[in-house]
């Protein structure tokens, strides 16, 4: 499960946000993206593995400096989430439009080299990135909807946002090996005479 712990800096922060000053849990989202990126570069990670990590630290620097320079505007606070959503979302749409989708640095970490030019398992590298991103872009904006349309109602954000997080973690489960059988299928002579 390394994309879970890729995440945790987003999950922490979603978790503090609404607990603690916006500006510290932003912060606390920075000093975990970066604390992960390098103890995984030490570990020997590539960095087409940490695109998650990295992208993280961009977010959270930018979306801490903006936070502690405007600390009396509700607008940090009320859409980071859907901001950070639509920032992973874009981060995966354009791994994806550049021929290097993003889960394919931390897939290469799981499976054998000989496998990594395969077509199937760039493509199936394409449909897991395609559902992280759909996810991304659904949860981000159904949270910034959601806000201005029930801003006192966190159920439906919390709600949607379990979803799009589980909905793509299963698909990154299953999807491989299903892929796989049909690929296996897919080069088995016909019995048909």
């Amino acid at each position: 499960m390394a994309y879970l712990r890729s995440f945790l800096p987003w999950i922490a922060v979603s978790v503090l946000i609404g607990t603690v000053d916006v500006r510290y849990a932003l912060l606390v989202g920075l000093v975990l993206a970066v604390v992960l990126a390098v103890n995984q570069r030490r570990a020997g990670r590539a960095w087409d593995a940490l695109v998650i990590e990295v992208s993280a630290a961009a977010f959270f620097a930018v979306s801490t400096a903006v936070a502690f320079a405007a600390p009396d505007s509700d607008f940090v606070e009320h859409y980071a989430s859907a901001g950070s959503s639509l920032w992973l979302a874009l981060v995966a749409w354009a791994s994806i439009v550049v021929g290097r989708p993003f889960t394919l640095g931390i897939a290469r970490t799981q499976v054998p080299e000989e496998l990594w030019d395969s077509p199937v398992f760039l493509k199936v590298n394409v449909a897991i990135s395609a559902v992280w991103a759909a996810s991304f872009t659904v949860s981000g904006g159904g949270s910034a909807w959601l806000r201005h349309a029930q801003p006192d109602s966190s159920t439906g954000r919390t709600a949607l946002t379990v979803v799009c997080i589980v909905v793509p973690i299963l698909f990154t489960v299953r999807y491989p090996e299903i892929a796989r059988s049909r690929a296996v299928a897919g080069q088995q002579p016909s019995e048909e005479v």
